[in-house]
């Protein structure tokens, strides 16, 4: 297998892919709900990710790989949310994989894992959204005790 062929593949179809996506965070930045947008960041995610699996670029897959799975809890929420949690951070996201993409550009190999980066995207650590746009648990209601 010519290794150096599927890598100047992968590198040539990531930095369309990386393009795609700031597009896209661009578009969400502006309207949050964009569902086009949505969809165009979590689809180049999943792509990249695909790609850097099947050559071993470790890193890269499971970055985008909590790029993909936030994208997809955005997907369910319809909406990025406001604030640091939202196109920042997905932002953060695209560039933690452009720096990435570039060292196998420079150097021909896997780069090292960003894990603060991969623990800031993971989607599971991010509580749900309420109704009222605030994120976390609902407080607890008081019980109803049954009057005799």
């Amino acid at each position: 297998m010519d290794l150096v062929k599927y890598r100047n593949l992968f590198l040539e179809e990531s930095s369309d892919h990386l393009a795609e996506m700031s597009r896209a965070l661009l578009v969400l930045e502006k309207d949050p709900t964009n569902g086009e947008a949505i969809d165009e960041v979590f689809r180049m995610a999943h792509s990249i990710k695909g790609m850097a699996g099947s050559l071993g670029y470790d890193a890269v897959t499971e970055l985008a790989h909590k790029l993909e799975d936030r994208m997809d809890r955005i997907r369910a929420e319809g909406r990025v949310e406001p604030g640091e949690q939202g196109t920042p951070l997905l932002f953060k996201g695209l560039e933690g994989l452009e720096r990435m993409v570039a060292q196998v550009r420079e150097t021909g190999e896997a780069p090292p894992p960003d894990l603060p980066l991969v623990a800031l995207l993971d989607a599971r650590a991010a509580p749900p959204v309420q109704g009222d746009g605030t994120r976390g648990a609902p407080e607890p209601q008081p019980k109803k005790v049954p009057t005799p």
